[in-house]
């Protein structure tokens, strides 16, 4: 005779039965009435998974909103920076807040900024 013939038909799924008794225990509870019990670890479960998901793009949202990338406005050093913050420039270390999309130098009340322009020296002939 065959005894191969029971190997044909044998299913070999691993962690089936892990599974299968979950489920049976499940259907036990809901049977007897705590039914409210297994409805409430599976909303757990459910929050479990969807939070990250939800976290994740809560804060890609954020980050698109606050991330600013602008030039340092004392040496053009492009680099990036959160809105509404205080930052060094990484190039020349110049103090700068961020505001409204764009760097602004810190200065103490009372400095005024000059702007030095180059001038080209003109001979004069005598």
């Amino acid at each position: 005779m065959n005894q191969d013939l029971t190997k044909l038909f044998q299913i070999n799924v691993p962690g089936l039965g892990c599974w299968l008794t979950i489920l049976l225990i499940g259907l036990l509870l809901g049977s007897v009435g705590l039914g409210w019990v297994v409805n409430g670890f599976l909303i757990v479960v459910a929050l479990l998974l969807i939070t990250p998901a939800i976290a994740w793009y809560g804060f890609s949202f954020w980050v698109k909103r606050n991330l600013v990338e602008d030039q340092c406005p004392v040496c053009n050093y492009e680099f990036t920076g959160f809105n509404r913050t205080q930052c060094r420039c990484p190039n020349c270390g110049e103090a700068l807040k961020v505001e409204q999309g764009q760097f602004l130098r810190l200065t103490p009340p009372g400095t005024i900024d000059v702007e030095a322009v180059e001038v080209a020296p003109r001979q004069l002939e005598d």
